[in-house]
């Protein structure tokens, strides 16, 4: 009998909470996926520049710049498979003039790309929270480790921000150099990577303070999410509820395997005690999808981004995703 499933390439990086869509046992009603793991920034590129994949993860930052600006080549799942907070992603020199969140006022501070959505929350907290307006910092935008990175998406910069590209530098070096305060990235500079004591983090205690800023504010930053490519989706539409069920499936699936206290599923010590931590902290589904339990986060997000002239209108989270997923989808 012919294969009557509809055969799609899906992208994605390597997640354990995605591993049963990968290898099975879970396959997306009426779907055949062909599967790619690659690295984050070259799937990006490829999806973004060359819609090369039917299915892909793609930066939540720029596919929502992309849609604010009526490039809607891509259409977003309510599926977030990397989220991670970000008062982590501040490095500063040890012996240099920063020592709290409050003394970036004033200073120099690099990011690897303006768009990047780890960037767009640490600017919102350091404008919402910490209380510093944007244009009270001079920004400056180049690769992390090495020169030559560039913006991806067109910005729409509000009066007073101040950002400058140094297409020849690393904010690395330029950190080390004195030419900037401090870096907010997403991924760590490879000197602390490697150990390297000349830079650090703003707060090496990061944990207890990301928890409490999810406390204060129920904001739990979203990273990355998954998108179809508008022509697949407009033929077949019903591929992005399935997606959505099949996704959700492995997820929930993997938290199970977290908890197990029988045996260590993943190889971190104690690790089914950090899940029972998790579930405190977030609530049984502590990993969740949908629009509706990560409102708060997502009109965080979509504000801060507006705010910051990356996305060129105020959206609701309605506005990023089709009606086919808006409400919950179960499994």
């Amino acid at each position: 009998m012919a294969n009557s499933r509809l055969k799609l390439t899906f992208a994605s990086s390597d997640y354990e909470h995605v591993r049963d869509l990968i290898m099975g046992p879970i396959e997306p009603e009426g779907i055949e996926l062909v599967p790619i793991t690659l690295q984050i920034e070259e799937m990006f590129y490829r999806f973004i520049n060359f819609e090369e994949f039917d299915i892909s993860e793609i930066s939540s930052g720029k596919y929502t710049s992309m849609i604010s600006q009526g490039d809607d080549r891509f259409v977003g799942l309510p599926i977030f498979p990397s989220r991670v907070a970000r008062q982590s992603s501040v490095y500063i020199l040890p012996d240099g003039p920063i020592k709290k969140a409050e003394d970036l006022r004033g200073k120099r501070i690099g990011v690897p790309e303006w768009g990047q959505s780890a960037s767009v929350y640490s600017r919102g907290w350091i404008q919402h929270d910490v209380g510093i307006p944007l244009t009270e910092i001079e920004w400056f935008q180049a690769g992390v480790n090495q020169p030559g990175r560039k913006e991806k998406v067109a910005l729409n910069l509000p009066d007073g921000i101040n950002l400058t590209p140094m297409p020849d530098k690393s904010l690395s070096g330029m950190l080390l150099d004195g030419e900037i305060d401090a870096i907010l990235t997403a991924h760590a500079p490879e000197l602390v990577e490697q150990r390297d004591p000349r830079i650090v983090r703003l707060y090496p205690n990061y944990r207890e303070i990301e928890k409490q800023y999810y406390r204060d504010t129920g904001i739990w930053p979203i990273m990355h999410l998954y998108a179809i490519r508008r022509e697949v989706f407009e033929t077949n539409p019903w591929v992005a509820q399935s997606m959505c069920k099949a996704l959700t499936e492995a997820k929930d699936r993997s938290m199970e395997r977290m908890l197990d206290i029988t045996a260590c599923r993943a190889p971190i010590g104690w690790i089914y005690d950090l899940a029972e931590e998790a579930r405190e902290l977030f609530g049984d589904d502590f990993y969740p999808y949908g629009i509706e339990p990560n409102r708060t986060t997502l009109e965080a997000f979509l504000l801060y981004g507006y705010e910051q002239g990356l996305f060129h209108k105020h959206m609701t989270p309605e506005d990023m995703f089709p009606k086919e997923v808006q409400s919950e989808f179960k499994v």
